[in-house]
């Protein structure tokens, strides 16, 4: 029950971090705008990591492997090429 908890409290993390482009857009002045995003952002961060503590480690080793950049393997240097001058 915890863990659909903990994933019912990301989807709304995400949706927090979705609206923050669309705040500009409607109609607000610029000093409710900049309220409005600032509270999605930290609203984004608390949910998020809220999530994360009720879901477990797992899932969070799951996600940071989805956004891990790969590094290429280095190229061998063949014994044949010229030099770089």
């Amino acid at each position: 029950m915890l863990k659909l908890i903990g994933y019912i409290v990301f989807g709304l993390s995400m949706v927090c971090w979705f609206l923050i482009p669309v705040v500009p857009f409607l109609g607000f002045s610029i000093g409710v705008a900049a309220g409005i995003t600032t509270g999605l952002i930290v609203a984004g961060e608390v949910t998020f990591y809220l999530s994360i503590f009720m879901i477990g480690k797992e899932f969070l080793v799951k996600l940071k492997s989805k956004f891990k950049r790969r590094k290429a393997k280095p190229k061998p240097v063949s014994e044949e090429s010229e030099p770089v001058e």
